[in-house]
């Protein structure tokens, strides 16, 4: 080999190893830079922790402090308040102490005032007591100077005296009404026009029976779940927008519309026919056709109420009267149609004034319109009858019709001879047999107290109701009842039924009395 080769190979192997050294060192050294760095960054973070715990320290003694110092807060305020409700105590306690001093002073003083006039009393007493002694003693001593001179007792002369009297007035009271009741029979057409005016004002029974439900018949039970919808959305929009309850229970084939007010009803039938024979059932839908309903039911209530008037010949009628006129269709009172009482009433009201020769046509639209303020939303807490006069004012009707109107449950006096007529016209209405329903508990209850009101009379066996409570018929002995007391009887029995029972119509009051003579032929 030669030299210079040699050389140069231990060139490049010093060379090597140089930079194998060389890269050893740069290496050492990275490394303790490195150990030099994590140690500070170890101590940056102890630091950053230290710092931190400090700072949370530091807020958990700032939200201790805070909370004490709101514990005391409240704790003074408790102590305030508890002091403020014993000074109040203390206060009601020294004015009750106060009040109950001020009583016991009272009283004392009353105690001797009272003592005082007792003593008063007594003395007083005394000297009456004395007095009265007196006085008994000279008219004992009068009563027996009278007896000796009659040859009676006292107490034998006063039931003498009674029973003279007692009979001869039940005679007197008898021929009286024979007297009475044939005169009335002999002048009946005479004064049968001042009797219908005068005399038939009696109303009707109280008790009102009001149907307030009607019954949707459907084809299937499938329908029911559509007429429900999802989570029952579809009735709920169904009774919101028409106020009735519909009752979905397991009757076949039927649904329950429940509601008070009819008129709310029919439109709640109508828009579930409507819905049921479209096939659309939703929200938006049930809001659509019940206000298509209302005004279609608005349009027929207006013709209802103009085919009324056409049919009873009464003209002129304003908007709103013909309005309420139809919507009448949808009320009752007392169970019995509004629309078709009406009508019922202004034909009596005809007839009537037709009789006692007034004006015929005034009588008739005072008939038709009495009831008005009945179906009116106005005011519900105003008297119907002073509603319908005040709707009827503001309609321009005649003073005569208003009056009518006002006074027929004599809200207001009467001014016209047509206000007593529209009255017992409308008593009549209701009054009829059928006209008006009752429950029968009601009904039963009415004719035991009728049977029991007779047999409280003395001498009567027996007592019946009879032709559904407008006749009663007592049977009275013979032996302890004479004629003249019988026709007495009768007179009071229906003078009680009047003053102390509530019924429809009269009631006809007979009283029999009957002698059966009894032998047998052997």
């Amino acid at each position: 080999m030669d030299d210079s080769k040699l050389y140069a190979l231990i060139a490049f192997l010093v060379g090597v190893i140089l930079a194998t050294i060389i890269t050893l060192v740069i290496n050492s050294s990275r490394n303790k830079k490195n150990e030099i760095n994590a140690e500070a960054e170890k101590k940056k973070i102890i630091a950053a922790g230290e710092a931190q715990a400090e700072v949370l320290r530091k807020n958990k003694i700032l939200e201790a402090k805070e909370e004490i110092l709101k514990l005391k807060e409240e704790n003074e305020r408790d102590v305030v308040k508890r002091n403020s409700q014993l000074v109040q105590s203390e206060q009601r306690s020294k004015a009750l102490e106060q009040g109950l001093k001020q009583k016991m002073d009272n009283m004392s003083r009353k105690e001797v005032d009272l003592d005082k006039l007792k003593k008063d009393l007594t003395t007083q007493l005394e000297i009456n007591k004395a007095k009265h002694d007196e006085l008994q003693k000279h008219q004992s001593q009068q009563i027996k100077q009278l007896e000796v001179m009659a040859g009676l007792t006292a107490e034998a002369a006063k039931l003498q005296l009674i029973e003279s009297l007692k009979d001869e007035a039940r005679a007197q009271a008898a021929n009286q009404i024979k007297d009475i009741a044939d005169e009335a029979k002999l002048n009946a057409s005479k004064d049968a026009k001042k009797i219908i005016v005068q005399t038939i004002q009696r109303t009707a029974s109280e008790h009102a029976i009001e149907n307030s439900i009607s019954v949707f018949h459907i084809d299937n039970d499938e329908i029911k779940g559509r007429i429900i919808g999802r989570e029952g959305r579809n009735i709920r929009a169904l009774e919101a927008e028409t106020g009735v309850e519909f009752i979905v229970d397991d009757t076949p084939e039927a649904i329950i519309l429940s509601c008070f007010d009819p008129y709310r009803r029919e439109i709640a039938r109508l828009s579930l026919h409507r819905l049921v024979q479209d096939g659309r059932i939703h929200p938006a839908r049930v809001e659509e056709v019940v206000k298509k309903t209302k005004r279609d039911l608005e349009e027929e209530i207006a013709e209802l109420g103009k085919r009324t008037a056409i049919d009873l010949g009464i003209h002129g009628l304003h908007p709103e009267l013909i309005r309420l006129v139809g919507k009448m269709r949808y009320r009752s009172s007392y169970g019995q149609n509004l629309l078709q009482h009406s009508r019922e009433v202004a034909n009596l009201c005809a007839i009537m004034a037709a009789d006692l020769g007034l004006n015929v046509k005034l009588a008739k639209r005072a008939g038709l319109l009495h009831d008005i303020g009945k179906v009116s939303e106005e005011d519900p807490e105003m008297p119907h009858a002073l509603l319908g006069m005040k709707i009827a004012e503001r309609c321009k009707e005649n003073p005569i019709i208003c009056n009518a109107i006002g006074a027929h449950h004599d809200e207001i006096e009467m001014t016209d001879i047509i206000s007593p007529i529209v009255q017992a016209c409308d008593s009549i209405s209701g009054a009829r047999p059928g006209a008006r329903r009752e429950d029968t508990e009601q009904y039963l209850k009415r004719l035991g107290d009728l049977e029991k009101l007779a047999r409280s009379n003395n001498g009567v066996t027996n007592a019946y109701a009879i032709q559904a409570g407008r006749e009663l018929r007592v049977i009275v002995e013979a032996e302890r009842v004479t004629d003249a007391e019988a026709d007495v009887m009768s007179l009071n029995i229906a003078h009680k039924i009047q003053t102390d029972m509530t019924y429809p119509g009269q009631i006809k009051v007979t009283v029999i009395r009957e002698k059966r003579a009894v032998n047998f032929a052997k």
